[in-house]
């Protein structure tokens, strides 16, 4: 599991059948500790609700294929939770909605 951001969304009408009404998003993996970006940017299946500028918790591989949305779904990335706080050997590094 990784955290990212949220930075985009993909449109794609011509999709394999199992991705209609997916919402496809854009993310960047994160650095836990600055928060700044740590990765190259992938396309992940929104299993949550989540949008552009949230920060995510992101499965891939098989585990992205475990949720009630992408069970049977060919996708190799899923969000699977918004972060609210991100803690490391007590002290807060993210805080959603803070500084």
């Amino acid at each position: 599991m990784i955290i990212a951001k949220v930075v985009g969304s993909i449109v794609a009408t011509t999709k394999a059948e199992k991705l209609t009404g997916k919402k496809l998003l854009i993310v960047t993996p994160l650095d836990m500790k600055s928060i700044e970006e740590d990765g190259k940017p992938l396309v992940a299946i929104d299993t949550v609700g989540s949008g552009v500028g949230e920060v995510v918790l992101v499965v891939s591989g098989s585990s992205a294929r475990q949720t009630e949305v992408t069970t049977g779904v060919p996708v190799d990335a899923a969000i699977v939770g918004i972060v609210d706080q991100i803690e490391i050997q007590g002290a807060l590094t993210f805080t959603k909605g803070g500084s």
